[in-house]
């Protein structure tokens, strides 16, 4: 018989192909121990060409068959993945045999509703996270951080850090990743709320014991050295146990830093006297003014116990800059109470790491001079890697 003859026979509702597509998914779908790769990979080639023709009913059946096998081509993965989020959400969400080349390409190429799954995801290489971090969607990056098993490098965290900035809801998980360095920790500080900043003071701050004991030799050695090359001296002023400025002192008009404290009670806090409390605490002047104008108050604790002082300077400071100290009843105001509580947790040794770490990191931005710098071939390289530069930048700007 002619084939163009009696049409009315031939089946055309497409069952035929909707089984040869179930057949071949199962075929992909078969254990390694029952299928040769290069089988499966004919059978997946053949799958992805129908896939292409197919309707979504198709595609979700596809998907969900292969959720929980790893054989299977990656081509056929990858593009099941792309498909709409309906489809895709389980295999992209549980399925363990996606590579970070996988991830980052559907991430880049698919909706935020992709990225969202994939930051959920169990285990989460540290490329895909700087991916979904540099796309910068605030949602995305929130379920990132909350996902302790996602992995985040350094540099991703460095832009988190600057992220948070803008979305101050960051900070409060940043804080809980063990990713966070002492200096990224110390420059998100600046703009996190009281909870976080106390984590950043009970986590981050070092107590220099091991330095203390390992360099206390050396120390003399500087020190009979006139303190003449700026590298030791800035690395001895970062470790010593010393924090108050003795040759600041000897130029001084006040006997000790409490007379210039108490002086400023009188007078109120000028900008002379400001400095000067700053110079005999050992700080440069724009860490100074930076501590001091922080409305937090949590600096003027820091401050206080570095150097020393008791709580009754702490107070004193407070009223100095003419703070509310005590509220109608007569009882200390709560902010000021916060402050001597935080005054109290702190030892000194990590509150002087607290504090130079800040008079390091914040005044270094603008510590080489320019003749350095040329002398300097490494001066790129300083900027891009050195971690009080990173931190003054973020605080400051560039």
């Amino acid at each position: 018989m002619d084939g163009s003859q009696d049409l009315g026979h031939v089946r055309t509702d497409g069952r035929a192909k909707a089984a040869l597509l179930k057949r071949l998914i199962d075929t992909v779908a078969l254990p390694a121990s029952l299928i040769s790769p290069q089988d499966r990979a004919m059978a997946g080639d053949i799958v992805l060409d129908m896939l292409f023709h197919a309707d979504d009913a198709a595609r979700k059946l596809c998907a969900d068959r292969l959720k929980q096998t790893v054989e299977a081509p990656r081509r056929l993965m990858r593009y099941l993945a792309q498909c709409k989020i309906e489809l895709s959400a389980n295999l992209l969400a549980e399925n363990t045999s996606y590579n970070d080349s996988d991830l980052i390409d559907v991430a880049r190429s698919c909706s935020a509703e992709h990225r969202l799954i994939i930051a959920k995801r169990k285990d989460l290489g540290c490329a895909v996270s700087d991916v979904l971090i540099e796309l910068g969607e605030p949602h995305v990056m929130r379920a990132l951080l909350a996902n302790m098993g996602a992995e985040l490098s350094e540099i991703g965290m460095d832009a988190l850090v600057a992220l948070s900035q803008q979305m101050e809801d960051l900070c409060a998980l940043i804080i809980k990743r063990a990713e966070l360095t002492p200096a990224q920790a110390m420059a998100m500080f600046w703009w996190s709320d009281g909870a976080t900043r106390r984590l950043i003071l009970s986590k981050h701050a070092a107590e220099r014991a091991q330095m203390i004991d390992g360099c206390s030799d050396i120390f003399d050695m500087v020190r009979e050295e006139q303190y003449v090359d700026p590298v030791a001296r800035k690395a001895v002023q970062m470790i010593e146990r010393r924090q108050r400025n003795r040759a600041a002192l000897a130029r001084s008009e006040f006997d000790s830093l409490e007379a210039a404290i108490s002086a400023a009670v009188v007078t109120g806090m000028t900008p002379e006297l400001m400095q000067e409390i700053g110079y005999l605490s050992g700080m440069k002047p724009l860490s100074t003014a930076k501590l001091m104008s922080d409305l937090g108050g949590e600096g003027l604790a820091v401050l206080c116990k570095a150097t020393g002082l008791k709580r009754a300077n702490l107070e004193e400071l407070w009223r100095a800059m003419r703070r509310p100290h005590r509220i109608d009843s007569g009882e200390i105001h709560p902010q000021l109470a916060y402050v001597i509580d935080v005054f109290e947790t702190l030892t000194v040794g990590r509150a002087q790491t607290v504090l130079r770490y800040w008079n390091w990191s914040l005044t270094a931005a603008g510590a080489q001079k320019p003749a350095d710098q040329a002398a300097d071939n490494d001066g790129g390289q300083e900027d891009a890697f050195s971690a009080p530069r990173r931190t003054a930048k973020l605080v400051f700007g560039s």
